[in-house]
């Protein structure tokens, strides 16, 4: 990689928000613009003390993103600001 390849490589900032903790923690998370989405996802699951396997990466109006792109594609089409939802009972089912 050349000296302007390595300066034309970014870094994106995400605002990561807990949403499934009433106070609203977050996370400010600074990543190269080519890493992979789901990194990202799992280095933040980490940060909060989450299952990343069963966390999703949503909007603020409630889309979600999906883990099969780069951060930097993520960033340019939903911003700097998502939330975590740790999803622990997906898919439970009661038994009566």
């Amino acid at each position: 990689m050349s000296e302007s390849e390595k300066k034309a490589s970014g870094k994106v900032s995400f605002k990561i928000i807990l949403a499934s903790d009433p106070k609203l923690p977050f996370k400010i998370i600074k990543v190269p613009e080519k890493a992979p989405f789901l990194a990202v996802v799992k280095f933040a699951a980490s940060q909060f003390k989450v299952k990343f396997e069963t966390s999703a990466i949503i909007t603020n109006d409630g889309f979600g993103v999906s883990t099969k792109q780069d951060a930097g594609s993520v960033f340019l089409k939903h911003g700097q600001e998502l939330r975590l939802i740790p999803r622990d009972r997906v898919g439970a089912c009661m038994q009566r």
